[in-house]
């Protein structure tokens, strides 16, 4: 059986190419604690999330805290693990919403850098569908079935809000082909972690929940999480998971 050094050496290898040069490091035991926790606990543990969904989760957790060194070596491990790049574009478009358009063109900066470092050629393909006078329906008929009209309930007098929310939230983002809905969902959940939204994480482990994740994927996803966002974050999603 190997051990965590084994482990977690392999799957860095996996990732990034090489095993990192520990002679230009100047704080080798805390990288050393680091990569044995991240690379050989965390990914080699619960099999409910396969490579490419574990680096589209770590992406999508380092766009959220602007952690932007670190995003671009990921956004390069996640096409190494298999994720296209419109997989990690779109990853990265749908933060607009819940961390504003600042940070998300942040975001996609380090992310074309790292696909013009490694040869892709930009613009990617659009991926959008719909139109000024569809984004409203198209929105509503994919928030509908999971959310219901409960935004719209809760601001009968800021009509902004729920118009803004199906329009934009869902009408251009959701809308978008590169990501499944289950995906899709389950990345959001990721954020909302990371930015420690409460009442947004209860509707969206109930969301979750209704568009076909199950309670042991989303708890797989939470630990991939821990080493990015820590213990007392996770633990506030799970604790929501447990209750849903």
């Amino acid at each position: 059986m190997k051990d965590r050094l084994e482990q977690s050496n392999e799957v860095f290898k996996k990732l990034f190419g090489a095993l990192p040069d520990k002679s230009k490091e100047t704080d080798n035991e805390l990288m050393e604690i680091l990569r044995r926790f991240i690379f050989g606990d965390i990914f080699n543990g619960r099999k409910e999330l396969d490579f490419k969904t574990r680096e589209l989760v770590t992406v999508t957790i380092l766009a959220t805290l602007q952690t932007l060194p670190q995003l671009e070596s990921h956004i390069a491990g996640a096409l190494s693990a298999g994720a296209t790049p419109i997989e990690i574009r779109e990853a990265i478009y749908q933060l607009a919403p819940f961390i504003g358009f600042p940070r998300t063109l942040n975001a996609v900066a380090s992310m074309n850098k790292t696909f013009q470092a490694v040869g892709i050629k930009l613009p990617l393909e659009k991926m959008g569908t719909v139109t000024e006078e569809t984004r409203f329906s198209a929105g509503l008929a994919i928030q509908k079935p999971i959310y219901g009209n409960e935004i719209a309930e809760k601001y009968p007098d800021i009509p902004e809000i729920p118009k803004y929310l199906t329009e934009f939230g869902f009408g251009d983002f959701y809308t978008r082909k590169g990501l499944d809905l289950k995906m899709r969902e389950l990345l959001v959940l990721v954020t909302l972690t990371t930015i420690k939204s409460d009442t947004q994480i209860k509707a969206h482990v109930l969301g979750n929940l209704k568009v076909g994740n199950s309670k042991e994927l989303l708890v797989a996803t939470m630990l991939q999480c821990l080493p990015y966002v820590g213990f007392p974050y996770v633990m506030n999603t799970l604790n929501i998971i447990k209750e849903a």
